[in-house]
């Protein structure tokens, strides 16, 4: 029997901690508040109204979460604050180092990560995505914005307001996403880039320079999309004029001084 029609209700949060939680006493966690089994809040924590925070989740030293928050099981979250309303799915890592090194006689040395992890009101983070601290400055998810399962944001990444980044596209440090940019799945970006408001970069394309406002690239290297599929066009007419003429030498049909 099917489940059509039957609505799905999310849980209300039961307010308490929870015995088996290990809470610091410099933290502070507003009452009204759920703390999973086996969650690990560290020394001076906030944690706002409302939230709840999953089985096996760890909060780190310092981190603030406002009111309605929800932190899925087994989420870790560092050197972060998070607004209102941010839901961040299980298995999400938030706040570690940034991927920065520096080579150094043959050898890599660590650059120190000394930066934040701002999630605005109403962000959602996938299932096991991760969003990267700032190197100097901080990494920030504006407001509204939706990251799916298995996103890779990199360090001193800024999205601005109602960004949707599409599950397994990575955004390498550095790079500026303008408000209501969609980035669709498995698309990469390149560092240090300018990504123009309302644009759209394909699924699987590779950006590598800034995009404008409101423009549509796809491909690797991306480029404009209805060049794009110009060239695709042409390519598939190229394709199916050798074939024909293929055959038609294969029967006989045709001779070299065609």
């Amino acid at each position: 029997m099917g489940c059509e029609g039957v609505p799905i209700t999310v849980p209300p949060v039961v307010s308490g901690v929870h015995p088996s939680a290990v809470v610091q006493p410099e933290a502070e966690i507003d009452p009204s508040s759920e703390i999973g089994p086996l969650a690990v809040i560290g020394s001076r924590a906030q944690i706002g109204p409302r939230c709840r925070i999953g089985a096996g989740a760890v909060l780190g030293d310092g981190v603030v979460l406002g009111a309605d928050c929800r932190i899925g099981a087994h989420v870790s979250v560092s050197h972060a604050l998070l607004g209102d309303r941010v839901v961040v799915y299980p298995g999400a890592r938030i706040g570690q180092d940034g991927f920065g090194f520096a080579p150094d006689a043959g050898a890599f040395v660590s650059v120190p990560q000394l930066g934040r992890v701002i999630l605005e009101d109403d962000v959602e983070v996938g299932a096991n995505s991760t969003i990267d601290r700032g190197a100097m400055h901080d990494t920030r998810i504006g407001a509204g914005s939706r990251l799916d399962n298995l996103v890779q944001i990199g360090h001193n990444v800024r999205l601005g307001r109602g960004c949707v980044i599409v599950s397994q596209a990575g955004i390498s440090g550095s790079t500026i996403l303008e408000d209501h940019v969609v980035v669709a799945g498995q698309a990469g970006l390149t560092g240090h880039l300018r990504i123009g408001r309302r644009a759209r970069i394909g699924a699987q394309a590779g950006v590598m320079a800034d995009v404008p406002e409101g423009a549509d690239v796809v491909g690797s290297p991306a480029q404009p999309a209805r060049d794009f599929f110009r060239h695709v066009a042409v390519l598939r007419r190229l394709v199916r004029e050798a074939t024909a003429k293929g055959s038609k030498r294969a029967a006989g049909t045709e001779t070299d001084t065609d």
